[in-house]
């Protein structure tokens, strides 16, 4: 039977939940599935579940660190995947990702994911600046007053740290994290299993 959807976890903070995102129509249309993208704090997962990002988890272990992104430039290699390293990295994406519910919320969230993910890891802006993701906003056509001001909701917020807390609930530790009903892939090396558990 054909898993006819499944969930991204992803916080545009990360680098690696970028890629997945840039690989995902493929995976799309090869399975007929869809995407159900899940904003969630990076950072407040790291904080629950005790785990940090490789830059901090690996500075004791270079050759591991420098494996990791040996992987990461095949990956985009591989995929002819435009991506430039943010000069800003790393970029607090707490408004960022609070801004992701809020256009889920407006109806914009596909065009707000493309504007932001674009200008971070394309163009290297610093939209953890809120004047610059205004501009980042105002330049992909969108409403960024309406998106800033509904990112300062209480219940906007709320429903970040819900889908947080939820994504640690079961099992997840990091992004890109992937659902496929229950059964949990993390990584964007996984999207292999993902494809292969959607169409079991």
């Amino acid at each position: 039977m054909v898993n006819k959807s499944f969930e991204f976890l992803f916080d545009f903070g990360g680098p690696n939940s970028y890629l997945a995102h840039k690989v995902l129509p493929e995976l799309c249309n090869a399975t007929g599935a869809t995407a159900t993208y899940v904003p969630i704090l990076l950072g407040g997962l790291f904080k629950i579940t005790n785990n940090q990002a490789p830059m901090i988890r690996y500075a004791e272990t270079p050759a591991k660190r420098n494996y990791e992104m040996l992987e990461f430039d095949r990956f985009v290699k591989a995929h002819n995947i435009p991506f430039q390293m943010n000069p800003n990295f790393p970029i607090n994406s707490l408004h960022l990702m609070r801004g992701a519910v809020a256009a889920q919320h407006l109806g914009c969230f596909m065009p707000y994911v493309e504007a932001i993910m674009a200008a971070m890891w394309e163009g290297g802006a610093n939209t953890g600046d809120p004047a610059v993701m205004k501009d980042v906003l105002d330049k992909a056509g969108l409403d960024s007053a309406a998106v800033l001001a509904k990112a300062e909701d209480p219940d906007v917020k709320a429903e970040l740290v819900a889908n947080t807390e939820k994504a640690a609930a079961r099992g997840a530790f990091g992004v890109p994290t992937f659902f496929v009903g229950e059964e949990m892939f993390w990584g964007k090396e996984r999207l292999r299993q993902v494809e292969e558990e959607i169409v079991r």
